[in-house]
């Protein structure tokens, strides 16, 4: 292994030497501790260590680093107190999870440092935020983000290559090449010769580096770091290097080759790298020995630290409200001038206004700047807030919605618009498995609005039809808000905005230019988990949402007889049970009418609360009157079968002469 100190003094090499030594002794005291059931899980970096060193030596304190589960020279490297490692790795207090995630799924504001999800992928994509936002900065600060070759298969590498590619995001992806994913070699992983070559393909600068040889990742960082600084742009580093312990230590290595591990062996960064030292005289075996006895009396004592802590006690109440982050609703009343408006127009206001509220509020979406979205709701947004922040995005929901929590994490708000409501299939995991948990994990905001034009009823077929909100209802860490009318579109949105949880919020396509109403000019708010009650009655209970609160409008109407109190939920996540068991026990009837589908849908949690609550009030039984369990069908003749309107009136008569 040749090293070429360049100008580098002795005293940095030394440093280097230091950064190196910690994270290996750490790790072999890991290794001791795991075959004496003291650790349950370990995922070693043993032969990898120079990469996370050289990275983290070269990167500001300030400026992230998402590393993942082989890289623990990122959080020595950034001064982390051991005895908090190891709390973490015990599930501890002490830890940054509170005992909730195990290993290195955690994040840490303080030192700057942001955990990945056992997904892997999404995390390159929240890399792609954090990035936008020192960008939309402009503070020269660069971004570096991990993931090894076996993650580059997947969709999110590929997605969040080409946004930070379009978007000339400043952001080093750093690919550690290490042989195999788990126990599937590279060469049956990929066909390309190298990693490196797929950056290429993005129109993005690439480089193969030894990834265990210090100085050779020291010295290429710090030379992109200067130049990207200057010249902001994503890169893509490939380092070749070897994963000399399992996938984890349970693994084992058996599948691998003898003959490539004795290679690898020889190619050892802290061994290759403690001999260049001796050899030019820079390294003392004194200085050596002194060094690495500090390093293990500091495991030693941070051990017994961590030790000593007693084990996590659970507490329910404080697991439920760590779910979300606490936020004081903020409330702004509405102004006496008004104007009747439409559903679409009510939405566009609220983004609007909240744009000129919230300077650090972005919107991304396909098609929303110039072309002002598919439904026209950010027309004239890009002449007025710039394409900075109103941004189009390549078709690639899921690093779009990761890239919205990088956002958050660095100081944004974000709004994904979904161009439809069925589209966010393809972004569902960053929302359930991050924006969702991130809270409850490691106590960090996803300060993030996916907007989701949603619903049938206009003959668009089996993909642009579907009214999805069950998707996300039983997920938690997320809320969902579905609106009705124009007045409450625009004071929930902006409230839904403010708030700095993940908020999945359903728009009905068919009400966008259909329902009009008086609605305040100015801005304002509604508390979100607050059901309306539209018309009183003592017969039955008809709890409802979005479209289908109208078509219940529509029935009543035809119905005048029928005293029924029409409740609108308005906000499904949090939901309204005060409300609806308040209205349940004084009408004993209730039916749950809803555009989703019958089964599975939110209408089956809330009969099921009611029967839990109120069954001693029921005169009937709770009925849900739904969609059909079928794809949602393009014919008009199809889709009005589908769809319950047609269905309701039966049934609702049939409750009320139970």
């Amino acid at each position: 292994m040749n090293f070429d100190r360049k100008n580098l003094t002795d005293n940095q090499l030394l440093d280097l030497y230091k950064r190196l030594v910690k994270p290996r002794l750490i790790e072999e005291k890991m290794l001791i501790l795991i075959r004496q059931g003291k650790v349950s899980k370990w995922f070693s970096g043993i032969g990898q260590e120079a990469i996370s060193v050289g990275v983290t030596a070269v990167l500001d304190a300030d400026e992230y680093i998402l590393p993942m589960h082989r890289n623990l020279g990122v959080f020595t490297g950034r001064n982390i107190p051991l005895y908090r490692l190891f709390s973490q790795w015990q599930g501890k207090a002490n830890g940054f999870t509170k005992g909730r995630d195990r290993s290195f799924h955690f994040g840490t504001q303080q030192y700057k440092i942001i955990g990945m999800i056992s997904h892997l992928g999404p995390q390159l994509g929240v890399a792609d935020g954090i990035a936008l936002a020192n960008k939309l900065k402009k503070n020269g600060k660069i971004t570096a983000v991990f993931t090894g070759e076996g993650a580059t298969s997947e969709g999110d590498f590929h997605e969040a290559l080409n946004i930070a590619a379009v978007w000339e995001l400043p952001v080093l992806f750093i690919i550690e090449n290490n042989g195999y994913g788990l126990s599937t070699p590279t060469n049956e992983q990929f066909r390309c010769e190298n990693i490196a070559d797929k950056g290429i393909g993005y129109g993005m600068e690439s480089h193969i580096i030894d990834g265990n040889n210090i100085l050779e990742v020291y010295n290429k960082l710090s030379e992109l770091k200067v130049s990207m600084t200057a010249n902001p742009r994503p890169v893509l580093l490939e380092f070749k290097t070897f994963r000399m312990r399992g996938h984890e230590e349970a693994s084992g290595t058996k599948y691998i080759p003898q003959e490539l591990m004795d290679l690898w062996a020889i190619k050892d960064p802290v061994d290759n790298y403690r001999k260049y030292l001796f050899e030019n005289k820079i390294l003392t075996a004194g200085f050596d020995e002194t060094l690495r006895s500090e390093i293990k009396a500091e495991i030693d004592e941070s051990l017994a630290l961590a030790n000593t802590e007693p084990e996590i006690e659970a507490v329910l109440s404080e697991e439920l409200n760590d779910v979300y982050k606490p936020y004081q609703f903020e409330e702004v009343n509405p102004s006496d001038e008004v104007e009747n408006i439409r559903f679409i127009d009510a939405i566009s206001s609220s983004l609007r206004q909240s744009m000129e509220r919230h300077k650090n509020l972005v919107i991304m979406g396909q098609d929303i700047a110039e072309y002002g979205g598919a439904f026209k709701i950010t027309d004239g947004f890009v002449a007025q807030f710039g394409k900075e922040r109103v941004r189009n995005t390549p078709i690639c929901e899921s690093a779009v919605v990761s890239a919205g929590m990088g956002l958050s994490i660095n100081g944004y708000k974000a709004i994904v618009e979904m161009q439809f409501a069925d589209f966010v299939s393809t972004g569902f995991n960053p929302i359930v498995n991050l924006l969702a948990k991130s809270h409850y994990r490691w106590q960090e905001k996803a300060d993030v609005v996916v907007r989701m034009p949603c619903g049938g009823g206009t003959q668009a077929g089996p993909f642009h039809s579907q009214t999805n909100e069950a998707w996300f209802t039983k997920t938690p860490g997320l809320k969902v808000v579905y609106p009705a009318f124009p007045y409450d579109a625009k004071g929930l949105l902006a409230t839904s905005i403010n708030d700095p949880n993940p908020v999945l919020f359903f728009e009905h396509k068919q009400l966008y230019r259909s329902v009009h109403q008086d609605v305040p000019k100015d801005y304002y708010t509604i508390p979100l988990g607050k059901a309306a009650l539209l018309k009183e009655g003592k017969d039955v209970t008809i709890i409802s949402f979005g479209a289908a609160v109208h078509w219940a409008f529509d029935t009543l109407a035809k119905n005048p007889e029928i005293s029924a109190d029409l409740l609108d939920l308005r906000t499904l996540q949090p939901l309204d049970t005060e409300a609806i068991y308040a209205s349940v026990k004084k009408t004993g009837r209730v039916i749950i009418y809803h555009e989703d589908s019958m089964f599975g849908g939110i209408a089956s949690d809330i009969s099921a609360l009611i029967m839990e609550e109120c069954f001693e009030y029921l005169d009937a039984p709770v009925k849900r009157v739904a969609s059909l369990d079928t794809p949602i069908p393009f014919t008009k003749a199809l889709e009005d079968q589908y769809l319950p309107k047609g269905r309701f009136e039966i049934v609702l008569r049939e409750l009320l002469i139970y």
